[in-house]
């Protein structure tokens, strides 16, 4: 009896199914693992590395973040947040670069993280571009809807805060689908965004595990505030990075398998 398959583009055979993060290469034959054990060598083993992937990617950033505050504090307001969507032209490649690097650790890739991250950002920054101005829109609307709950301001909709919290998953549900194939994959990007929904959706326990477990540091930060406000140096530092790399441990071994990145890059060797 056939089986019917959901067509992705740019997709070709089955998935296997792999442990939450799993390495997809192995060393030396010996046991892989997996879990918490593998985030903590990973995490300490390539912490510098870490450090260095968000230092550049929140340099890539500033620009917009600046002048998103500049108009919250009430200067130039609305000039300043269109100003901050142009700024935010760059943020889409340096994601994409962000994540290759941290797929690079999880495959145990050896590599240089300047070179690497100035390669795939000129490489894809041109179409990445648009999702960066889509990035910087998610996030101001998910300051203008959580801030009035988090900062104690105004009362906070309900209304707002439902289909918000739901926006606020499947975007990242999606995004590292979408952003892995910017840096890995030549696809148009309508075909990107298409095959992202459907992966995610079509992995959606992994997707979700990714996403809520990935996003579990900034959450502990916004819901202890203000007690948590002295470890606000520690984001340009190393959050994005810590939170990126929870997340792909869970998201990488489907979009890897999917796509059949590593025995493509095997190949080429």
């Amino acid at each position: 009896m056939r089986t019917s398959k959901r067509r992705i583009s740019g997709i070709s055979g089955p998935e296997r199914d792999t442990g939450p993060g799993s390495r997809i290469d192995g060393a030396g034959g010996l046991p892989r693992k997996t879990g918490v054990s593998l985030f903590i060598e990973l995490f300490i083993g390539n912490f510098w590395d870490l450090v260095k992937l968000n230092l550049l990617l929140c340099a890539c950033a500033l620009p917009t973040a600046a002048l998103f505050i500049l108009g919250l504090l009430g200067f130039f307001t609305n000039l300043a947040y269109l100003l901050s969507l142009v700024a935010a032209l760059p943020v889409g490649g340096a994601v994409a670069a962000h994540m290759f690097c941290i797929t690079n650790i999880l495959r145990d890739e050896p590599g240089y993280i300047l070179k690497d991250f100035k390669r795939k950002y000129l490489e894809n920054w041109k179409q990445a571009a648009p999702l960066g101005i889509l990035c910087a829109v998610f996030i101001y609307a998910q300051v203008f809807i959580w801030g009035p709950l988090i900062f104690g301001g105004a009362g906070a909709d309900i209304l707002w805060l439902i289909p918000g919290a739901a926006f606020l998953l499947s975007f990242n549900m999606v995004a590292p689908y979408v952003f892995l194939q910017i840096a890995y994959i030549k696809l148009s990007t309508m075909k990107i965004l298409k095959n992202g929904i459907l992966i995610s959706f079509m992995n959606a326990p992994r997707s979700f595990m990714g996403a809520v477990i990935g996003f579990i540091p900034w959450a502990a930060f916004v819901l202890f505030l203000p007690n948590s406000a002295p470890f606000t140096p520690l984001i340009p530092v190393i959050a994005f990075s810590l939170s990126w790399l929870i997340s792909l441990m869970w998201v990488w071994p489907i979009v890897d398998k999917q796509f059949k990145i590593s025995e493509t890059l095997r190949g080429r060797e």
